[in-house]
């Protein structure tokens, strides 16, 4: 599952067909829907081009071919520390509040899981994510601060 959400919610999930690898040429598949999903759900943003995209360092999102995509495409991308795993909400927020929610559950198939999960996102509260944002703007400032040293779990001081 590859989700990409804002302050408002969730803006596009891809579900990764199972044995799917997630490589350059899948990964700017996703974002040709993810460019379409902006342009209906945040018009305003794909108007003024005033949307950015922040990824991880995974390989498909540092092809080549990807950077190529999004500079074609005009998609201002925020650039992620080489060492900094706890940095995208998706990591630090939006994973483990799925993941707890999901916890000693037993479920019939992956598309039972799925389906919660989706489900889960779509309850998500617009407090929670302007709380998550808050946590990564504070997060991006100490990673800053300390010239993009690795951060992590205790070493991240949030308020």
């Amino acid at each position: 599952m590859i989700v990409f959400f804002d302050i408002r919610g969730i803006v596009h999930v891809e579900l990764v067909p199972e044995g799917q690898t997630v490589n350059q040429v899948y990964y700017k598949e996703v974002l040709t829907k993810l460019r379409e999903r902006v342009r209906r759900r945040r018009p305003e943003m794909w108007k003024s081009g005033s949307w950015v995209l922040h990824q991880d360092n995974a390989p498909a999102h540092k092809a080549l071919s990807v950077k190529t995509f999004l500079t074609k495409h005009k998609i201002t991308l925020l650039e992620h520390p080489p060492y900094s795993p706890e940095l995208p909400p998706c990591d630090f927020f939006l994973i483990p509040k799925i993941k707890s929610a999901l916890k000693e559950t037993r479920f019939e198939s992956v598309d039972a899981v799925k389906a919660k999960a989706m489900e889960l996102m779509n309850k998500l509260l617009e407090d929670d994510l302007q709380h998550c944002f808050q946590q990564w703007k504070i997060r991006l400032e100490q990673c800053r601060d300390r010239g993009g040293e690795y951060i992590e779990g205790d070493n991240i001081s949030i308020v």
